[in-house]
């Protein structure tokens, strides 16, 4: 039986589901916690809806962003397009949204707080990623001292950690570990421009999804347009 409990940060994706799965397997209860934040691909949201119900989560809180008031991405602005031509090591690419990763702590974050839970969990990776900073260990590692040090909790002696048990893991790695624990992939959506049934196939999600399941051997459920 579970000794303790989470809050799990869950998009819908691939990665947020196997985190949650994670979680589980080490006996946490857990909080999904989600976000509305003005994306493109607000089809995510029903993923993680399914992904919180087949896993299995005490509450599954939706909190609603207007992050694309602010724009500066292609995830949340529709005037920019989504990158089609890969993933670059060079540069951050475009589909990085301006702080996401800090605001989603941060509240999830407030959320533990209220809830008197120490445990957060991110399924952010330094691996086959986009290049995004804040899904570094370095930023992994300074946000879990400053919320120590700006909350109610930490001062008090709780302090909260957060886990990221699939920072140093290839996709191949991360679909493998899933698969073991029985999440069920056909539930999640990675692309950054679907529509209800396809995924687009090019966008960075989509090759480096499609390119974990291929080295790892085993059928990609997603339904790709190209």
């Amino acid at each position: 039986m579970p000794t303790q409990t989470a809050i799990i940060l869950l998009s819908g994706g691939l990665d947020s589901a196997t985190s949650l799965a994670i979680a589980k397997s080490q006996g946490y209860a857990c909080y999904a916690l989600s976000f509305d934040y003005g994306q493109r691909h607000r089809i995510e949201l029903e993923a993680a809806n399914k992904v919180a119900n087949h896993l299995g989560v005490i509450e599954h809180k939706l909190i609603n962003l207007n992050l694309d008031s602010i724009g500066g991405s292609a995830l949340t602005d529709t005037d920019i397009n989504v990158p089609i031509t890969g993933v670059s090591t060079k540069e951050i690419p475009i589909t990085y949204v301006p702080a996401r990763n800090t605001v989603f702590l941060s509240l999830a974050l407030a959320w533990a707080e209220v809830l008197s839970v120490s445990n957060l969990f991110i399924g952010v990776n330094a691996v086959d990623y986009s290049g995004y900073p804040d899904c570094r260990p370095e930023f992994i590692t300074a946000y879990e001292k400053m919320a120590n040090l700006a909350t109610k909790a930490g001062v008090e002696g709780h302090p909260f950690k957060i886990h990221t048990p699939l920072i140093d893991l290839s996709k191949a790695e991360i679909i493998k570990k899933g698969l073991d624990l029985g999440v069920d992939y056909s539930l999640t959506v990675s692309c950054y421009q679907p529509d209800k049934t396809y995924a687009c196939g090019v966008c960075d999600a989509c090759r480096l999804r499609a390119e974990g399941f291929r080295a790892l051997g085993v059928n990609d459920p997603t339904q790709y347009i190209s």
